[in-house]
């Protein structure tokens, strides 16, 4: 392979890369060279790396680079290993994760954010992640004598929306930070209209193209050819998937592996080039899986915790399996560099029966809250605005019930709503559950009666399912985002309880009763102008 700047040469004819995405954020970086020994022993190449801005960046001004935010190891590690990197910057990365890599703190600016468009607010907040991000990737370039060879800014940028002024803008910002001699490209689907709306018109730009895995390539290839310069068009397939997401509720993803290998088999007999996509998936930790949806906002399907993919390098790193064979077999056909060895399916341990031992409920986490984090409000507000991005919100307010009962309804909740109601004046902390409401199945709730010496008490904890990472209804904000209505009429007076399960190990130092006698009603709204 070669590679010079203002895209002069990206491959040498005679070489075919066989390029893989591999997550780092997915995986413990005690695992990152084993993984990447795996790929290696597959036959591939290059490594492509996801920037994920909400890992790095979880709180506004405050940025991460330990653990598995340690990009620049994970970089060093590839170039250790004689991978070439192609560098997926974003800001926007789309990938099934929390809200396509956007912090969620984003959806609680004010005036609100047009994300992915050339809004100068927003770009002001781009241009202060890229300015810390970008200086940390310069020493690493191919250019440099490190192993990045290609940025990619945003993703499939033509599935949503035409703004190339923002395109340019990004363009601009990397130039600014990487100068000339790296390669910048873009990646659309290879349809005629996304590529017109998600490409960059510039000569100094490739763009790159995915598609389904099993459409013939080639007619996909000719069409990138018209939105790049002249003779700079290698065919580059940057998503091949070798297998698929599974959502909440269906089955386990499966795709074959036969077909799945006679299909890389058509790109790459032709030198053409691919991103197996997975290669290994991994694991979406904590919270940060992301969610997709139908045509109606209100068709919501959140992503699993595992994020195998069944890709040929598993969830657990094995690789004794028909796809990762079918795949090898195929590119040792093109790829002439030698193999690694193929290490091993990963040992298991028997660690024998697990005690499990409850130390606190769900509800009395609320117990570990500090009384200046909860907020009151006439009105709910969403977990944005409260401060807290992931998680579990607890609403509280209060009614006179009913002898007949009423009737609760919450026309907007994201994602799904537990209702509790209590007697807190007689039986402090002793909450009974009534039933659930969910953003995918809105139903209003029947709440019965109690005899209560004052007003019933009223709990409602929203669960944070995983934000939408792409399509039009990616301003997924969480929690309760309407009105609520008790018979018809508007609930007001609301406390809003964090819930966010940082330290699950951490002993309640406050009682329920406590907890409901210090309160503040500040709000988590950040203005354009107080945004460092």
């Amino acid at each position: 392979m070669t590679v010079s700047g203002k895209m002069g040469t990206i491959f040498r004819s005679s070489v075919v890369i066989c390029t893989t995405s591999v997550f780092f954020l997915r995986l413990w970086m005690q695992y990152w060279e084993d993984r990447l020994l795996r790929a290696k022993a597959l036959g591939l190449n290059t490594i492509q790396v996801y920037v994920p801005w909400n890992l790095h960046e979880p709180k506004p001004g405050k940025m991460v680079f330990e653990s598995i935010g340690d990009l620049v190891s994970f970089l060093k590690l590839c170039d250790k290993l004689d991978f070439l990197v192609m560098l997926r910057a974003g800001p926007y990365i789309c990938g099934e994760w929390d809200l396509g890599g956007f912090p969620a703190w984003l959806l609680s600016v004010k005036p609100r954010l047009q994300l992915r468009t050339s809004d100068p607010a927003y770009l002001k907040l781009v241009e202060r992640w890229w300015d810390v991000l970008l200086p940390k990737v310069f020493p690493l370039l191919y250019s440099n004598g490190g192993p990045v060879i290609m940025v990619q800014i945003e993703n499939e940028y033509g599935s949503y929306g035409n703004d190339k002024a923002y395109l340019r803008k990004l363009v601009s910002m990397a130039r600014g930070h990487l100068g000339d001699d790296i390669i910048v490209y873009t990646t659309d689907g290879g349809t005629k209209a996304t590529l017109e709306k998600g490409t960059v018109p510039v000569d100094d730009v490739y763009s790159a193209v995915d598609f389904t895995t099993g459409d013939d390539p080639w007619p996909i290839f000719e069409l990138q050819k018209k939105f790049n310069a002249p003779g700079r068009s290698p065919p580059l397939s940057s998503e091949f998937y070798t297998g698929w997401l599974t959502h909440w509720g269906e089955k386990i993803a499966k795709t074959d592996a036969e077909s799945t290998a006679t299909s890389l088999e058509k790109i790459l007999s032709r030198n053409g080039s691919a991103v197996l996509y997975m290669v290994h998936g991994g694991t979406n930790f904590g919270f940060y899986n992301g969610a997709n949806t139908g045509s109606e906002e209100s068709d919501y399907k959140p992503d699993l915790t595992s994020y195998d993919y069944d890709a040929p390098i598993k969830e657990s790193g094995d690789i004794d399996n028909p796809k990762f064979q079918a795949l090898q077999r195929v590119i040792k056909k093109y790829n002439v560099a030698s193999h690694s060895i193929i290490p091993s399916n990963k040992q298991r341990k028997a660690y024998g029966p697990i005690k499990m031992q409850m130390t606190t409920s769900l509800i009395d986490l609320v117990s570990m809250t500090d009384p200046a984090d909860v907020i009151i409000s006439a009105n709910p507000i969403s977990m944005e605005s409260a401060g807290q991005m992931f998680g579990f919100l607890l609403y509280e307010s209060s009614y006179i019930a009913k002898k007949s009962g009423n009737i609760l309804r919450i026309p907007k909740v994201h994602d799904r709503a537990q209702v509790f109601v209590s007697c807190l004046s007689q039986d402090v902390g002793v909450l009974r559950y009534i039933g659930t409401t969910e953003r995918w199945n809105n139903q209003p709730v029947s709440l019965p009666t109690i005899e209560c010496t004052t007003n019933t008490s009223l709990f409602i904890l929203v669960e944070n399912m995983g934000r939408v990472n792409y399509g039009p209804y990616i301003f997924d904000e969480k929690g309760i985002l309407s009105s609520v209505y008790l018979d018809g009429q508007i609930l007001h007076g609301w406390k809003m309880i964090p819930i966010p399960f940082h330290n699950l190990n951490q002993k309640p130092n406050l009682s329920f009763e406590m907890q409901h006698t210090k309160k503040r009603s500040e709000k988590f709204n950040l203005t354009n102008s107080q945004c460092p």
